[in-house]
């Protein structure tokens, strides 16, 4: 019997500082079959502006291609397509601007990742694309930022983010496009500043290879090939020739180095300059490339959601732990919460199932503020969920979890919530009502298990229905209860009790 089902496929877009890409693959058995790429450059972060603002001709180069990209994902369900963002959205004041009009063009939700996770990502592209299993040093250097990672298998140990890349480095060290012995040893310099504080640490820690991915390294693999080292391997001194050679013209636009593209050529002496730092620092001996990049690690872990664990659950164990949470409350607070969810979207749409998993995260870590101490605890919580390194979620993801876990007591003021791009005010209301309810009827920390509990909802108003004569026997959760109503009302919504 011939079986006609079509393979899975899907996608994933880098929304890079200075190219944007497309990588489509079928999912094929337990591996993956890449079926097209597609790259564009749009020189994203020259548009940043002294106030740290994305210009309207750098957006539109931005949304041009992602109306490109669009036609090719025809048909493409959501959970299909990842798109994440890196260096300069993360930097841009107006980021927002440019993901609001993108979402008229591209139909899919945009992240934007913050530096680690992008480290990650990247490891786990390489990692995914190479045969060897040993420990490996991962070097990505971007249009806004550089990447490093120390891992072994699909694992990466050391995550560092740097911002250093060939766009910034070009705008700051070789205005004009002049090229000198001055403008290359101020770059290298500086990058090595950057790299003094991490690289001991590597260097103590070690690896049994080193690997380069993406456009930088690419290009000076290239142009080493085509300059008689066909075996494409990145040494110290092969990097010092080609420097000595770039040192040969006065112009970015003058380059004429074999192998070297002409949109690579305006950020090609910055990159090499970085790339020279890094080796110096880490006291590199040779470096390979490698295929795999970010969105190749975007890929692999949209497939491995599927059949692994997701990292994010790691992730919130690992802090949990790390603050000292009280897992017996935060597991009663997370069941209740999930339970009152349940009645309250019997049927969620994608979205909703994603909202509903980062309430159980946001539930289980709604103490970890307790450490620094319990008068505010809930904006310690905030804060420590919005700035900790959390591998496997965006930056949207933990404004949603710092929102919901700033917003599980005391007064309502909504008019302190973020802004945010993939999710809209409405959709994180439900999940901070439900929230307070589970904080609330948990409030006794009893191991006693709470009563038949039914809720039902309809906009801002609730309804929450307890076991007749249950206020007799529970006259302090009873007052939580009425508190809890007082804080409600004063934000527009209503919570009804009855039992």
């Amino acid at each position: 019997m011939i079986d006609n089902e079509r393979p899975r496929e899907i996608a994933a877009i880098d929304i890079g500082s200075n190219s944007f890409h497309m990588v489509v693959a079928r999912v094929v058995g337990q591996s993956l079959q890449i079926i097209s790429r597609h790259k564009q450059r749009v020189h994203l972060a020259s548009g940043l502006d002294s106030c740290q603002n994305l210009d309207q001709a750098a957006i539109q180069r931005g949304l041009d291609c992602l109306a490109m990209f669009s036609e090719r994902l025809q048909g493409f369900d959501p959970d299909n397509v990842r798109i994440a963002a890196t260096y300069t959205l993360r930097q841009a004041r107006n980021a927002h601007v440019f993901i609001k009009r993108a979402e008229r063009i591209i139909p899919y939700p945009i992240e934007i990742i913050p530096g680690t996770e992008e480290a990650r990502l990247i490891y786990l592209g390489v990692a995914h694309t190479q045969p060897e299993k040993n420990r490996k040093l991962v070097v990505d250097i971007g249009g806004g930022s550089t990447e490093l990672v120390i891992g072994e298998d699909f694992n990466a140990h050391l995550l560092t983010s740097k911002h250093m890349g060939c766009v910034s480095y070009h705008k700051n060290h070789f205005a004009k496009g002049k090229i000198s012995a001055k403008s290359m040893a101020a770059a290298t310099l500086a990058a090595e500043q950057k790299l003094e504080s991490i690289a001991g640490k590597y260097r103590k820690t070690g690896w049994d290879s080193a690997l380069g991915s993406s456009g930088t390294i690419k290009a000076i693999r290239e142009v080493l090939v085509e300059s008689g080292h066909s075996d494409g391997v990145i040494t110290a001194e092969r990097l010092l020739e080609l420097t000595d050679k770039i040192l040969q013209f006065k112009q970015v636009d003058e380059l004429d180095l074999p192998g070297l593209t002409d949109d690579r050529k305006p950020v090609f002496p910055a990159g090499v300059a970085i790339l020279n730092a890094v080796f110096k620092a880490l006291k590199i001996d040779e470096m390979a490339f490698s295929d795999g990049a970010l969105r190749e690690g975007l890929l692999y872990e949209m497939e491995d959601r599927f059949r692994h664990s997701d990292i994010r659950t790691r992730t919130a164990s690992a802090m949990a732990e790390q603050y000292n949470v009280d897992m017996e409350q935060a597991t009663r607070v997370k069941s209740t919460a999930e339970m009152l969810y349940d009645q309250v979207e019997s049927q969620p749409g994608l979205a909703k199932t994603e909202l509903a998993t980062l309430l159980s995260w946001g539930a289980l870590l709604h103490e970890v503020g307790l450490s620094i101490s319990y008068p505010g605890f809930h904006r310690h919580s905030a804060y420590l969920l919005r700035h900790s390194t959390m591998p496997g979620f965006n930056f949207e993801q933990q404004s949603v979890l710092a929102t919901l876990v700033r917003f599980q007591r005391k007064s309502l003021k909504l008019n302190e919530m973020p802004e945010l791009t993939i999710y809209k005010r409405k959709h994180l209301y439900p999940l901070i009502r439900t929230l307070r309810l589970a904080v609330a009827l948990n409030g006794q920390r009893s191991d006693e298990p709470l009563p038949n509990i039914k809720v039902k909802a309809n906009k801002e108003v609730w309804e929450i229905a307890l076991p007749q004569g249950w206020e007799e026997s529970n006259k302090l959760l009873a007052a939580d209860l009425k508190q809890e109503q007082d804080y409600w009302s004063k934000a527009g919504w209503k919570l009804a009790i009855t039992s």
